[in-house]
């Protein structure tokens, strides 16, 4: 017997969403009383149900084999190092085919991963791979030395480890601009804190001579976050790297049995929302996510505290606050990661925050809001209620056998769309009563920013596939839409809308928190807005080359300033802060490859105009490198061995923005412009060596 897959997981969805059906111990009850018969019934309909679901998800590692569509294609370049696009044809004869993976080195990305919007342009590294070597390049040599100072300011930034966490803490004026940052903006999405509690423990921890070193942990970890925010050239990055070690070797210490408990959860996820924000090791906490799940669900927070042992109302609270936010970050690392997520609705029964202001919950016998009201976990519950279908799509794009069809990605796009129109509603709805207070513009933004991103992701696999077929049109166009909105959403100064706002309307003093965290911070804020301009350039790139005209070109002009602000964006980065400078030098490749259809160039004309163009962007981000690097503070020996390692493995990473990466770097060859030995000299100046 036949069963529709997609029916069996609405129904399963359904039940774990629907107030009506949550189990509660009234329902255990009533079961209990349900006649032999009926139960007998119960348990026969159910194993009939599990056996249809086993036959329609392939759930048998034996029965998955490979599909006669599928195939790998692998590319190697000087530029970009080995890749491998693991694809599969839509159809049978010459139809066009979608990603489904990429694989560099050892990581492999799935489809939600901004990796494969960069895939779009993989005809430019062979357009120039030809070309690298020969007399009077120097693509390759300038991006070595580029890659080398990266790796050294890196290097002057990073503590020993392990690094001992101390009390010392920056003046109070300065801490108390980096947690109103971070209380304002990521503590209204992700909820990890008891606001009033914790200011009260803040106050007191600033003026002690002899703080609660987990207190100072769990301050450290929010000031590294607000720390992005702190200013536009992200001066307190070193700090901030150090707070995030500091707390790495605290958490790492091997008798933590004894420190079991909220305040402990409350460090494990600031740790990993820190890493992401600040850049340490930030493109693997989709794995360290899995470890503080299972912390978590071995501490019991996957069960509802309904079904514990009687606590109060502000501990069962602070349980569901911290799993609603574990789960909503399992599933945010991986869309960014590509990895499938690893929770799912069976594995718990906790249920949503209620709807309390924080204060509320220190009360007894508190009643929560009424859905209408406006609180401090309303932006967290209304990420859950579209939890059970973001998650469906987050697996149908990165599992191993759950990929759907294009009527499916269309039937799911509408979903997510209906749910997100109702959640929109119900926020207004909030802001429309009198005297009521609603999200903020930071809340609505990052909320649009999620759903744009999921919007993205879904129709991704056949955005290559709808340049060549009209069947597949309507990816294109909510890629292309989608892209300009999250851009949008980043940076609301753009002058897409800022051409379109009326003459003398005021504009906010305040800095932008958004726009700030893309531009200083690292992960979603910046992976997201990478692939949002690369998805864009490819939009522009097919229009011309669609275009059969003899006379001028046109182009979307929104489309076309995307990228020119794109370009300034991404030396900004540089200039706050980022090593890795590839992100800016293929983004300029890929624009003057948009010039040169625009001009009418032949294929032939190409490559001198591309390695010129590398030559010049790898110029400005050398400069701006050397400007951020200070000799003096790396010590020689730190240098030379950072200086040896194989020439192959010189340029291989492609990370594009992360900085929080490990480099590979090689001999950084006859670089007169900074040698050993003149290193060695500004060392030894400084009595370091």
């Amino acid at each position: 017997m036949q069963v529709d897959q997609s029916s069996t997981i609405d129904t399963v969805t359904t039940a774990h969403t629907s107030p009506s059906t949550a189990p509660t111990a009234n329902t255990s009850v009533e079961t209990c009383q349900s006649s032999p018969e009926e139960i007998q019934s119960m348990i026969y309909r159910i194993k009939q149900l599990e056996e249809q679901l086993s036959k329609a998800s392939h759930q048998f590692p034996g029965n998955i084999t490979p599909s006669p569509n599928y195939n790998i294609s692998t590319t190697t370049s000087h530029f970009a190092g080995t890749f491998s696009v693991h694809s599969e044809t839509l159809g049978g004869g010459q139809q066009p085919t979608i990603s489904r993976a990429i694989m560099h080195k050892t990581r492999v990305f799935g489809q939600s991963h901004w990796m494969n919007g960069v895939a779009q342009f993989a005809e430019i590294l062979d357009l120039i791979e030809p070309y690298l070597q020969n007399e009077g390049t120097n693509a390759m040599t300038t991006l070595s030395k580029c890659k080398w100072l990266g790796k050294m300011i890196k290097a002057q930034r990073t503590p020993t480890w392990p690094c001992p966490p101390t009390n010392e803490l920056p003046p109070k004026e300065v801490a108390d601009i980096l947690v109103a940052n971070y209380l304002r903006t990521f503590e209204t999405i992700y909820r990890v804190l008891h606001i009033p509690t914790f200011k009260r423990d803040y106050e007191s921890t600033i003026e002690a001579s002899d703080p609660d070193i987990s207190f100072v942990i769990l301050l450290k970890l929010v000031m590294a976050i607000g720390s992005a925010m702190y200013d536009e050239g992200f001066s307190m990055h070193a700090t901030a790297i150090r707070w995030i070690h500091e707390a790495q070797t605290w958490t790492s210490e091997p008798e933590f049995k004894a420190r079991l408990g909220i305040q402990f959860l409350q460090i494990h996820i600031l740790l990993l929302l820190a890493r992401q924000i600040v850049g340490v090791e930030g493109g693997l906490v989709w794995i360290t996510t899995g470890e503080v799940i299972r912390l978590a669900i071995y501490m019991g927070l996957n069960r509802d505290p309904e079904f514990l042992p009687e606590m109060s109302r502000y501990t069962a609270e602070m349980r569901r606050r911290l799993w609603n936010t574990l789960l909503e970050l399992e599933l945010q690392t991986s869309m960014e990661s590509g990895g499938p997520p690893l929770c799912s609705l069976e594995s718990f029964n906790t249920m949503p925050p209620g709807n309390f202001d924080d204060e509320a919950i220190s009360v007894e016998s508190p009643v929560p809001a009424p859905d209408d009201i406006f609180t401090d976990v309303s932006m967290s519950l209304a990420l859950r209620k579209m939890f059970p279908l973001r998650l469906h799509i987050a697996k149908v794009l990165n599992g191993l056998t759950a990929h759907v069809g294009y009527e499916e990605t269309v039937r799911l796009d509408g979903e997510l769309r209906a749910s997100y129109r109702y959640i929109c509603q119900q926020l207004q709805r909030c802001k429309t009563r009198e005297g009521a207070r609603g999200p903020s513009d930071f809340q609505n933004r990052i909320l649009d920013f999620f759903i744009r991103r999921y919007l993205t992701a879904l129709h991704m696999p056949f955005f290559g596939a709808s340049m060549k077929e009209v069947h597949y049109a309507y990816s294109r166009k909510v890629v292309t839409e989608a892209s300009l909105k999250i851009w949008c959403t980043i940076f609301p100064s753009s002058p897409i809308l800022t051409s379109k706002s009326p003459p003398n309307s005021p504009s906010s003093p305040e800095p932008d928190d958004l726009a700030r965290l893309a531009s200083c911070g690292t992960g979603m804020f910046r992976t997201t807005s990478v692939q949002a301009t690369f998805l864009i350039a490819a939009e522009l790139k097919t229009q011309l080359q669609e275009e059969s005209s003899l006379g001028p070109r046109a182009l979307r002009r929104d489309l076309f300033t995307v990228l020119q602000d794109a370009k300034i964006w991404c030396l900004r980065c540089i200039e706050a802060g980022e090593t890795n400078v590839k992100g800016y030098l293929f983004l300029c490749l890929v624009c003057a490859q948009i010039d040169g259809l625009m001009r009418g160039f032949s294929r032939e004309e190409f490559p001198d105009m591309l390695l010129k163009e590398a030559e010049e962007a790898e110029a400005r981000c050398l400069k701006l490198l050397e400007a951020n690097f200070d000799a003096s503070s790396v010590s020689l020996d730190r240098a030379s061995e950072m200086s040896m390692e194989p020439l192959s493995e010189m340029t291989s990473d492609w990370s594009l923005m992360m900085p929080g990466t490990h480099f590979y770097l090689g001999d950084p060859g006859s670089m007169d412009w900074m040698t050993m030995d003149s290193l060695a000299a500004s060392v030894s100046y400084q009595g370091m060596i």
